[in-house]
């Protein structure tokens, strides 16, 4: 016998509906898997871009990690360097011909060049500051050598490219920056064993030059790095006391309508805004010094702040009203409630939406740019009001420049940069991970 419900035949406008439903649902899953298929392929397309990026930085600036020197024998005159007791005398070592003395020992390891100008095109193979950085290895080791003593000398920029492979000597002699007689002259030295690669702790430990191969980034790490610790001492209280006043104080109305309206316009106004405003103000109107830490680290601030009252603000939203409330029933006053119970737990986004900040600011340059940090500056600055510049203006500087060999290090100077934004927001990432608490 057969089965009822089998022998149940839907009519002709049951089956269009089956139809029109299948249909719908075909499409939607269609569509659902487009949206997926685009949704990859958006990530992969951002990824691909970031890696492009940062192969490029990586490629053109890891050689920056090493410089070259070159080795030449020197007779150091004691006679004229010491004092009476035996040691180095700073004075008479700063006044003495460095340079002098270089250059003519160098010329007379090739006794065959007598010409001028071939001469001038054989110290050319020598960094313009090899007399300072002599004198800075002498008063490091606080002796001088007795008698001839080979001592490793840096080269010049071009001789740095041509050895780390940046230079095209296949190129025509019209279209490089060393001759055909200069590269002969190098490749006599490389054969002899006397020109070699080593570290550059110089772009480390020292701040900017002329010439490339003694410029560094301490200084400007040290001018970024006083500018944030204004940045941080400055926005942060206010930008807590701010976002308390907001959430726990301020009477409904249209004042404080519009204060939190013009909050968030400030969020995502430009930041060269920010440095007109230091111009006119902290210059024009106070009479604040120019390129220091201390104007720069107030622009930031203010150009911060608006970022960390909308995170502080955030963060105490999502603290249970039940904790502020019950503080409130055991006699606690509004601003015991908010600072003794509804701020610590509300630090972790606080101190996230902070180092976020405080990481953009680090990559800011327009408004130092306008308030003068983009000066040059030889010396690592020691106060917040010395004349200083910062690592995103330095990069700036040196990417503009025309040797080849700044080009090198300012791509070495934005991997250190990225190193250290990448720190930062792992740090917050890490810090929100440990101590923030689900409610």
């Amino acid at each position: 016998m057969n089965n009822p419900i089998e022998m149940i035949q839907p009519d002709a406008e049951t089956q269009a509906r089956f139809e029109k439903i299948a249909q719908g649902l075909k499409k939607r899953h269609a569509a659902s898997r487009r949206l997926k298929t685009y949704g990859i392929m958006a990530i992969v397309t951002a990824i691909s871009f970031l890696a492009i990026l940062l192969t490029t930085i990586i490629s053109n600036g890891y050689t920056a990690i090493q410089q070259t020197e070159l080795q030449i024998a020197l007779t150091i005159p004691a006679e004229k360097l010491q004092n009476d007791n035996g040691t180095i005398d700073p004075v008479k070592a700063r006044k003495f011909n460095w340079n002098g003395l270089i250059k003519k020992a160098f010329r007379a390891e090739f006794p065959d060049v007598t010409a001028m100008l071939d001469q001038r095109a054989l110290v050319e193979i020598l960094s313009k500051n090899a007399g300072y950085d002599l004198r800075r290895q002498i008063e490091a080791k606080g002796s001088i050598p007795i008698g001839e003593t080979k001592l490793w000398i840096k080269t010049s920029d071009d001789v740095d490219m041509l050895m780390k492979g940046r230079l095209d000597r296949n190129l025509h002699e019209s279209q490089r920056r060393l001759s055909d007689q200069q590269i002969g002259w190098i490749d006599n030295l490389v054969a002899d064993d006397r020109i070699r690669l080593v570290f550059n702790d110089t772009f480390f430990t020292a701040a900017d030059s002329r010439e490339p191969e003694s410029a560094g980034v301490l200084g400007a790490t040290v001018g970024s790095a006083m500018a944030l610790f204004v940045t941080v001492l400055l926005a942060l209280p206010l930008a807590v006391m701010a976002a308390v006043y907001l959430e726990y104080f301020a009477p409904p109305g249209r004042v404080t309508d519009f204060i939190e309206v013009n909050i968030n316009n400030l969020a995502a106004v430009p930041s060269i805004v920010f440095g007109l405003l230091g111009l006119a103000v902290f210059l024009g109107f106070f009479g604040m010094p120019r390129s220091a830490p201390l104007v720069g680290g107030m622009v930031l601030a203010l150009m911060t702040l608006p970022t960390i009252i909308i995170a502080t603000r955030a963060s105490i939203r999502a603290v249970p009203t039940s904790i502020r409330d019950a503080a409130l029933g055991l006699g606690a006053s509004r601003m015991q409630a908010a600072i003794d119970h509804v701020l610590p737990l509300a630090a972790p986004g606080i101190l996230t939406g902070t180092i976020i900040g405080i990481a953009q600011a680090l990559g800011e340059t327009a408004p130092l740019i306008m308030i003068g940090m983009v000066a040059f500056i030889v010396d690592v600055p020691a106060t917040l009001t010395d004349p200083a510049t910062a690592l995103p203006v330095q990069i700036y500087i040196w990417s503009d420049s025309a040797e080849r060999a700044f080009y090198e290090r300012s791509s070495l100077a934005i991997m250190v940069l990225l190193t250290f934004l990448i720190t930062m927001n792992i740090s917050a990432v890490l810090l929100r991970r440990k101590f923030e608490k689900k409610w």
